[in-house]
């Protein structure tokens, strides 16, 4: 059973509007797309779309811990019932709560694949913009700024001292040592803070793939490398955390933070379909803890075309192939 959790927050982002992605994604047909195919789902919320406008960054942030601790009972929940949390949000700052929840259940056994344009490891002291959602695998590793918060200029980051004194508590937030600082893959990377090049430095181990590794050898040796990479860390269970922005903007226009130059539509298939058949082998040493799919904004997009381009990358990671067979209840 495939649990979906609604996470309808968009406060930690640039820009309003993620909030409706999960409606968004359910009135394209998540649900019965999966039934279509097997897959039985159910759906369940964890946050209320009370429609305010956001308030200053404390407030936004208080609210923030409030989803992000809702989000990890939901998907802990979830595991513990034997079943498959899909976390549909909302901003990339929700994997927080989702990757937390599976902490809680796997320990130091899960490992995480960030696919995703952006790397999301910022610390407070590197952080260009100070929105939460660029900092969510920095949080989970647990790494610590490496210079004080009297060391930034408040003039030019006037919420510096609000986000260093939120971190603490993000810290405390997640469960245990956090996530292993060998465990992160990054897939489709191309837009990068400097100060996260300094941070992938203190994660030794981990495995970032850009955009350009990807035009270099080829998507299918990349997952390749995924697989060779995961077996190699010992890892028993993985968080798959998907942001439609690693996906060229041609064909997911409906997000936040586009960037040029981001995967095609068949190449985000491919890689949903390999990484499904990697899964579902018989002596595979890792098994699906589940996954995110994040940054759907529909005030962005064209018809709502992103979030069914979200729902058709689910369906193929759940095992949709091209040659399916014939559903006789179907008739379009």
């Amino acid at each position: 059973m495939v649990e979906v959790v609604s996470v309808p927050f968009d406060l930690c982002g640039p820009h309003h509007g993620s909030r409706l992605g999960s409606l968004a994604m359910e009135l394209a047909g998540l649900v019965p797309s999966l039934a279509r195919i097997g897959v039985e789902a159910k759906v369940c919320a964890t946050a209320v779309i009370n429609g305010r406008l956001p308030g200053n960054r404390s407030e936004c942030n208080a609210e923030a811990l409030q989803v992000f601790e809702a989000t990890r009972d939901r998907v802990h929940l979830a595991i513990s019932s034997g079943d498959v949390p899909l976390v549909i949000g909302g901003d990339h700052s929700l994997a927080l709560g989702s990757i937390s929840g599976a902490l809680e259940a796997y320990g130091d056994g899960l490992a995480v694949i960030w696919i995703d344009a952006h790397m999301d490891v910022n610390t407070p002291d590197t952080t260009p913009s100070g929105n939460l959602h660029g900092v969510p695998l920095a949080a989970l590793t647990k790494l610590e700024p490496l210079l004080a918060a009297d060391q930034g200029d408040e003039s030019e980051k006037p919420w510096i001292k609000d986000v260093y004194a939120l971190w603490p508590k993000l810290l405390s937030f997640v469960p245990g040592a956090g996530l292993g600082k060998d465990r992160i893959c990054w897939v489709g990377l191309r837009d990068i803070d400097p100060g996260e090049v300094r941070n992938l430095g203190r994660l030794p181990g981990s495995l970032a793939l850009t955009m350009q590794d990807i035009d270099s050898i080829g998507l299918p040796s990349v997952v390749a490398r995924i697989d060779d990479w995961l077996i190699q860390t010992g890892a028993k269970a993985v968080w798959i955390s998907f942001d439609v922005d690693v996906l060229d903007p041609i064909y997911a226009p409906g997000t936040g933070t586009a960037v040029r130059g981001g995967l095609t539509y068949r190449e985000g298939h491919l890689l949903a379909e390999t990484l499904y058949g990697f899964f579902n082998r018989p002596d595979c040493p890792y098994k699906l803890a589940g996954l995110d799919v994040v940054e759907v904004n529909p005030l962005r997009d064209r018809d709502n075309s992103t979030a069914q381009v979200a729902v058709e990358w689910v369906c193929s990671f759940f095992g949709k192939t091209i040659m399916h067979s014939v559903d006789p209840g179907r008739t379009e």
